[in-house]
């Protein structure tokens, strides 16, 4: 094949037009220590900080690499892609620390890769000529440095490493040697640039491709971070007998146990879930059992949640119930027999009813029972099933026509054929609908659209998916992904279709190469995926390029555009495919497929010509609209593309099996700095964008200028359509809060500049105006406020001035924007569609996409896919079972092959956020927009409005005057924190004082009302306990070491921070100190101590007194060791009554902290650390 070059030239290389910048970046510990950090990482100016943190964070290799290297010479391979080894006699010359360094340039990451794909490409004829590998290895270079396309994570981890520095490890998987064709063990050249695998398992217990076999095959993968997916039908009933009698485990039974193996390998060291995908056939005898899953197991999990919390609440009542009566007979304490009686109705057995009775009599006053929450990674899901695989069922086009009239359904056995069972096809996909409704899942995969596209049939049908859904092939074959960036190919308005040939060219091309150097975990996954050789290259950006080309994304002229390029990829990659087969011969599997996936070539060509002669479909694909797409040139090219497919095919085969996908591209869709992942629109009006020297910044979305321009705006008019979005921060020409009205309220020139200064970081202007930004004194002398109003959280100063709402929130819009161009000035009301996102923007904004949009857009593309699209489709909270149904009916009518939906809170793990801001536009467009630190600020001041107000008491228990409590001093991050308490007469807590002095005025507000806003709900009766829980590991700034406390080290915030220090000394949450608190606790009385008759008496005395003059707090509710306190009583008790109460411990959830700073979830790995999923490199979250 011919490769020439487009975007670069001889003289000029790589690099030649591209300018290097040098920035910043770290990733630091909770407790402040540096874990990362270059000051000299060098990539294209054009990379935003994001991606320069992604280069140097999660592909750069670390350590390793020679300071000085050495060409190792090798016949027949040109010099300049020789490989590079340590030159040892030079490094001896160097102090050890500088001999082995660590990559610190973009320019060493592309030019290992490119250089490594060349060497095999050289290696494997794929060159005529050294100017054509010189041509390639510079067309790739650019591309990478240019943000047009990018391989997936492990080629950026792993690729050129031995290449370019000698560096390798001792080698555990296997590969095809590609002159021989032989499976032979693996050596440190060969990298293993997969992550998406499809597996088999037989119906055998432990043979090889048995059942044992799969999870030691998984467990391979899992380790690296890869997916694997499997179809589990093989597998016999329950009801089904063995042959050496008795009867199986089941489809379910060892779906579980494989569900708890995948559970136990955390990928890359550092996260619990795998990504595993469990697929189960619609005529299985366990189906029904298998679509319920998910539903049966978080109902499990609720109930656990709902029962330990009534337990500790009615087994600790009836303690209390015998305290106030002082008798544990229930005939003679009214309030006991009530409690018991209470308990009764929820459940409660009556053997702990009974046991709380005993521990009443034995002189215990109270028990701790553990209590469960819903967090994802909580003990209660780490309890049931089903928790680390995703899960799909596969339906047959018969099985849907039976749903349509209701016909029943035959269930069949797996050993011999015959009919398990019968059931209604209705009532079953009306089970599919209530699961994936209920929990998400199960996916849907249609069995026959998805085979009606398979190019190799002879060799079996295509059974399973990847995790993700979009690699679907035969069982035991992996696939290497690439993605193109759409929004880089857009030249003045205009989709750049030869430039977008070429890349596809090109990068079908490093795919290949790929697949030839590539090792495998398995033998038979190595020779199963060299044999059928399938690619798995794709786009990402499709909504950032639609909204830049001025063309709506619901629209026919949208989904035209989508479909020409998706047929333009594909056509392209297969033409290319075919020219590899002239040069170095088709796939191992083509001669006995051949007929097969020429039938296949020709139905999509026939797609795109849109002759309808198409042959072996089950569903009439989507066609390319070519009378809606304005680009005539891209259908032109299109039609070319899959006419040079057919015809080389026809002559010479095919290289490989399958050629495109469309994945979610998450890691690559940060590297290239894409606006949205694979197919998907965009999400927002307005977004925040790191900052090099740390923090975030309001901008717009870069598309909507770009798109406005194209569809005839001019300068002055976006800036106007802008600054609506992101507002002026400024009070010049606000129309109401402005200057002139200020300084009729008694503003000075010191007040106006404070108030301007403020609001250039503002999200709204109530935050600003306030005493710490003002100044006290000026706001209760000047302003004249009573100093009460002042302390009042809930207190506005701008209402208090004059200005009525409706004016506050002209202000705010025209200072801090309204986070949407809905009503900006100058739009014109039809070009709205254009900027249509998947939600809508701010809180005034009421356009989103529909449903059917999504699905719609999807369809365009499927025709032209070899594989499937992986895709979730949102769906909001309101929706039915049966709007479900609809979106699975819709998607198979279509075309699609798989559809997977996820309903708005129907995951008990959920995040609390969306319930919180369910009335709060604001909030929410924060929550979803803002930065770590004012996602933190509105989920603090949420919980503290929802734990107050949805828990409040009749009464407010007013503190003494003169009251205990403690003072305590510590600087986090390096910033001087003074926490304050007070106590009520028992020693409970009920309130708190932060005082941080040297903080901008707006941050210092914030904590200083949130304290009061927690003593007020403390003062209401909220448990302290429900505070720790809602405030530990939240994430944002200052944080860091922690300093002058005895118990807390590190803190991941001033909240985490604050509130570690209160559970440790008032709740004796020891789980969230660092260093345990001297003295004794609960687990430590008695220890060393013989039994002996009690001397109560002076012991409560002693206490008594001992509580009058000392904070709790401050003794961290430790008690001096001579004195010996049982307040239990001393009397001996059985042992193991005395191990269950000491054995109880309070579990620690993990949280799901606040989004990491390159925009995804950091997730907790254990008490004190986190990680983030996308900084760390390691790959899809499970």
């Amino acid at each position: 094949m011919k490769i020439e070059r487009r975007f670069t030239t001889e003289t000029s290389g790589a690099y030649g037009d591209i300018a290097f910048a040098t920035t910043a970046t770290d990733i630091r510990n909770p407790d402040g220590s540096v874990l990362f950090r270059n000051d000299g990482v060098q990539v294209p100016a054009g990379f935003s900080q994001t991606a320069s943190d992604v280069m140097a964070q999660s592909f750069f290799c670390r350590g390793g690499v020679p300071a000085v290297l050495k060409a190792v010479p090798e016949d027949g391979v040109p010099d300049f892609l020789w490989r590079h080894v340590a030159d040892l006699t030079a490094l001896a010359d160097l102090p050890d620390c500088d001999r082995f360094l660590a990559e610190t340039t973009a320019r060493q990451v592309f030019d290992r890769m490119a250089g490594a794909w060349t060497y095999w490409g050289w290696k494997g004829g794929y060159f005529a000529s050294e100017d054509e590998a010189r041509a390639y290895l510079d067309e790739i270079r650019f591309m990478l440095a240019r943000q047009m396309a990018s391989p997936a994570a492990a080629q950026w981890v792993n690729t050129g490493l031995h290449w370019a520095y000698g560096i390798g490890s001792d080698a555990q998987g296997f590969r095809v040697d590609h002159i021989t064709g032989d499976v032979q063990a693996a050596d440190a050249s060969h990298p293993q640039p997969h992550a998406c695998f499809i597996q088999s398992v037989s119906d055998d217990l432990l043979s090889g491709g048995g059942i044992m076999d799969l999870w030691v095959r998984e467990a391979r993968l899992f380790k690296h971070g890869h997916g694997s997916g499997t179809n589990f039908s093989e597998l016999r009933s329950t009801d089904e007998a063995l042959s050496q009698g008795g009867t199986s485990a089941g489809l379910m039974g060892f779906l579980k146990i494989g569900d708890r193996a995948a559970g136990a390998i955390k990928p890359g060291g550092i996260r619990r879930r795998t990504s595993k995908m469990v697929i189960c056939d619609i005529d299985h005898p366990e189906v029904e059992d298998f679509i319920n899953w998910k539903t049966l197991e978080e109902q499990k999990v609720a109930s656990l949640v709902a029962g330990s919390q009534m337990h500790e609440r009615h087994l600790n009542a009836i303690f209390a119930a015998i305290g106030a009566g002082g008798d544990t007979d229930p005939d003679s304490n009214a309030a006991l027999k009530a409690a018991i009686r209470d308990a009764r109705r929820v459940m409660i057995p009556e053997t702990y009813v009974n046991r709380i009775l005993q521990y009443a009599q034995q002189g215990f006053t109270s028990i701790r029972f553990p209590t469960f929450d819903t967090d994802w990674d909580s003990e209660a899901y780490a309890t049931v099933s089903g928790q680390n695989s995703d899960s799909a069922v596969r339906v047959t086009d018969a099985f849907l026509n039976a749903v349509r009239v209701d016909a029943p359904w035959e269930l069949l056995r797996r050993t011999d054929g015959r009919v398990a069972k019968t059931v209604s096809a209705r009532q079953l996909w009306d089970q599919i609908g209530d699961a994936a409704w209920a929990s998400a899942d199960p996916a849907v995969q249609f069995d026959d659209t998805v085979n009606a596209w398979h190019t190799c049939p002879q060799d079996g049908a295509i059974r399973a998916s990847n995790p993700s859904g979009e690699y679907m092939f035969l069982d035991d074959t992996a696939c290497h992904q690439a993605t193109l960036n759409l929004t880089a190919f857009v030249r003045d308005g205009r989709f750049d279709g030869k430039g977008f040939a070429h890349a596809t060219r090109l990068w079908t091309l490093t795919s290949e190469i790929g697949v030839m150097m590539a090792q495998f975990p398995s033998e038979r996954l190595a020779r199963r995926t060299h044999d059928f050789r399938p690619l798995g290259l794709g786009f990402a950006n499709l909504g950032g390029l639609l909204m830049r080309m001025g063309v709506a994304y619901d629209s026919d002229q949208g989904r035209a555009i989508c479909g020409a390029i998706t047929a333009l990829m594909t056509g392209t990659v297969y033409a290319t495919s075919a020219q590899m087969a002239a040069m170095v011969g088709p796939f191992a599997g083509y001669a006995r497929n051949a007929g097969d996936m020429l039938r296949v070539i020709a139905n999509h060509r026939a797609a795109v010509l849109g002759t309808g002669d198409y042959h072996g479909l089950n569903i009439a694909p989507v066609l390319m609209d070519a009378d809606h797409c304005a680009d005539a040139d891209l259908i032109h090219m299109a039609r070319s593309a899959w006419d040079q497919a057919l015809d080389l095919g026809c002559r010479h085969g095919f290289r490989n099996a399958q050629a495109s996908v469309i994945a979610p591209a998450a890691q690559s869709g940060l590297i290239m700095d894409c606006d949205t992942n694979g197919i998907e629109p965009d999400f927002a009006h307005v977004k925040y964008v790191a900052l090099p020297q740390g923090g975030h910044a309001k901008a717009i979305n870069p598309a909507i200028p770009q798109g406005l321009t194209v569809l005839g705006y001019d300068d002055d008019q976006i800036v106007a359509i802008a600054a609506h979005a992101i507002g002026n921060a400024s009070l010049a020409d606000c129309p109401t809060v402005n200057q002139a009205a200020l300084v009729r309220c008694g503003f000075g020139a010191e007040q106006l500049a404070r108030v301007q200064s403020a609001l250039t970081t503002a999200v709204d202007i109530r935050f600003v105006f306030n005493q710490w930004t003002l100044g006290r004194s000026f706001c209760r002398d000047t302003l004249g406020i009573p100093t009460d109003k002042l302390a009042d959280p809930a207190f506005d100063l701008l209402s208090y001035l004059g200005f009525s709402d409706a004016q506050i929130k002209a202000a705010n819009d025209h200072i801090c924007g309204t986070m949407t161009i809905e009503g900006a000035p100058y739009l014109r009301p039809e070009d709205l569609a254009v900027f249509d996102c998947t939600t809508p923007c701010g809180q005034s904004g009421t356009r989103h996409l529909s449903l059917d949009s999504h699905i719609r857009m999807m369809a365009a593309a499927q025709t032209f896919v070899s594989g499937g699209i992986a895709r979730t489709l949102k769906l909001p909270h309101s929706a039915s079972i049966a709007d479900v149904l609809a979106v699975h009916d819709l998607a198979w009518s279509f075309g699609l092959k798989s559809i997977d939906l996820y309903r708005d809170g129907s995951k008990l793990s959920q995040p609390l956020a969306q319930s919180l801001f369910q009335d709060d536009d604001g909030a929410r467009d924060v929550m979803g927009n803002g930065t770590p630190r004012q996602k933190a600020a509105i989920m603090a001041e949420k919980v503290v409005e929802r734990i107050i107000v949805k828990e409040i008491r009749a009464a407010r228990e007013k503190l003494p005057l003169r009251r205990k409590g403690y003072t305590q001093k510590a600087s986090v991050g390096g910033h001087k924190v003074y926490l304050r308490t007070g106590e009520y007469d028992d020693g409970n807590l009920g309130e708190i004082f932060i005082d941080m002095h040297k903080e901008g005025a707006g941050f210092r507000a914030m904590i200083n009302n949130f304290a009061i806003a927690v003593s007020v709900g403390l003062q209401y009766g909220v448990p302290l306990e429900e505070f720790v829980d809602a405030f530990t590991l939240t994430r944002f700034e200052p944080a860091g070491p922690v300093q002058g406390n005895d118990s807390i080290k590190n803190a991941t915030s001033i909240l985490d921070y604050v509130f570690r220090e209160l559970a440790v000394s008032y709740l004796d949450r020891t789980d969230l100190a660092h260093v345990k608190p001297q003295g004794a606790r609960f687990d430590d009385l008695g220890e060393g101590e013989p039994e002996r008759p009690s001397s109560a008496p002076a012991e409560i005395k002693s206490l008594h007194m001992l509580k009058q003059i000392s904070s709790a707090g401050y003794l961290r509710k430790r008690l001096p060791q001579e004195l010996m306190v049982l307040q239990g009583g001393a009397a001996a008790i059985d042992m193991q009554t005395a191990f269950d109460l000491r054995a109880e411990a309070h579990s620690h959830s993990n949280k799901s902290v606040p989004l990491c700073e390159c925009g995804d979830f950091a997730r907790q790995i254990n008490g004190i650390w986190v990680q983030c999923s996308i900084c760390s490199g390691k790959g899809r979250m499970g």
